[in-house]
């Protein structure tokens, strides 16, 4: 009797062993799962702006969203006349940023009667043309090496 009361024990604990064993190696490819995330790069984008009222809205865009939802976006406040913010974990690929001086916060580009904005808005590399950005102008390559632009309004 004692010595099968052992062999149930000796199974139990092997039993034991093995889901532990095996929680832990799940445990351990999950972590390493979290660290395998591709990290990217930084964008950081200098606005100089004449007046301190408000903030200043961001929109970084790829190009099947360009001029719609950005991809990611977010929101500079004016320090000594100037908006600053830093996209950051950017994979490499083509990006263009549009930006706009939310003078009232109400976190959207104000326009006039005829269509026209009354709010200064800005393009990656500066191009400005009568009407909307495009694409075209407005895209730059992102590598893994941090980037830093400045945008006028």
């Amino acid at each position: 009797m004692f010595q099968k009361l052992t062999l149930k024990t000796k199974i139990m604990k092997t039993l034991i062993i093995s889901i532990v064993l095996s929680l832990s190696g799940y445990l351990l490819t999950a972590q390493t799962d979290a660290d395998a995330v591709v990290e990217g790069t930084t964008i950081t984008v200098i606005v100089p702006v004449r007046s301190s009222e408000g903030n200043v809205l961001f929109g970084l865009y790829e190009e099947a969203n360009f001029m719609k939802n950005p991809t990611v976006g977010l929101e500079g406040k004016i320090v000594e006349g100037v908006a600053t913010v830093t996209f950051t974990n950017i994979k490499p690929g083509t990006y263009a940023i549009t930006l706009v001086h939310d003078k009232n916060l109400n976190k959207r580009m104000d326009f006039d009667e005829h269509g026209m904005p009354i709010e200064m808005y800005g393009v990656s590399n500066n191009v400005m043309s009568m009407g909307p950005p495009l694409w075209s102008d407005a895209k730059f390559e992102v590598s893994n090496v941090p980037l830093e632009l400045e945008i006028r309004l």
